[in-house]
């Protein structure tokens, strides 16, 4: 029997990158996974998602949207994990940094996912295997990063939202996690990767490498495995040792 059989969750923002790596390991694993995504399926170029995914076509800022989709999962098998991973960022100084996409920001990278845990919450607190949440932060959570300062606020945020919800949860039948990744290939990293931030972040991290981001749907498996049902409000870096580098 897998490790995660019969467990049923939602992973959003997994048509490709972080997200998507997650989701094919949680359904290898046994996991039925519902991704939701702003198109509703893989991206062109990437191989179709392990079988157990199924994706579906959201938007994380809709919350009666949001709440249609996961009261139709959850109706026909309960929920027994929410992983948020869908996020957002942009690039500029912070001195012209427009308002508008300051908010927009704030309002995908942290009110949907409070807007989410709420929604999923009365079916979390029913899961038989202990509901689990786990939210994706970044080393942007603990790590100034010039140009992408409401990037950082979002993150720290995601940080604080992890554990007022492990502490107010924390005896609902539910853990609540998150992970800071490290650097890895993604479509969001791509917007703000230059040649010579490149160059920089490798030389912070003592492996000098990027991160495969199975290594992140690992420990996304582990935090909802029957292993982890002591763990909550805990932010776990899979970093290469970035936030332990020091000089």
């Amino acid at each position: 029997m897998k490790e995660l059989e019969g467990r049923v969750g939602i992973v959003t923002g997994g048509s490709s990158g972080i997200g998507y790596a997650i989701a094919n390991v949680l359904a290898e694993n046994g996991a039925a996974v519902y991704v939701i995504s702003r198109t509703g399926k893989v991206k062109d170029g990437i191989a179709p998602s392990a079988p157990g995914v199924t994706h579906l076509k959201g938007d994380v800022t809709d919350y009666n949207g949001m709440k249609r989709i996961v009261d139709e999962i959850a109706g026909k098998s309960g929920l027994d994990f929410l992983v948020n991973n869908a996020g957002i960022t942009k690039k500029a100084r912070a001195e012209v940094f427009p308002m508008d996409d300051f908010k927009h920001i704030l309002d995908v990278d942290v009110t949907s996912l409070f807007a989410l845990s709420q929604i999923c919450y009365p079916y979390l607190k029913e899961s038989k295997h202990k509901g689990r949440i786990i939210n994706i932060s970044s080393m942007a959570a603990h790590l100034g990063f010039s140009e992408v300062v409401p990037y950082c606020v979002s993150k720290s945020a995601v940080c604080g939202l992890t554990r007022g919800l492990a502490i107010e949860w924390a005896n609902d039948n539910i853990c609540v996690n998150s992970i800071a990744p490290g650097w890895f290939p993604s479509e969001m990293n791509k917007q703000v990767m230059t040649p010579e931030r490149k160059a920089a972040i490798l030389a912070r991290m003592p492996v000098h490498a990027f991160g495969d981001t199975r290594d992140l749907g690992a420990m996304a498996k582990f935090l909802i495995s029957d292993g982890a049902t002591y763990i909550t409000g805990q932010d776990f870096a899979v970093d290469g040792g970035a936030l332990a580098y020091g000089f």
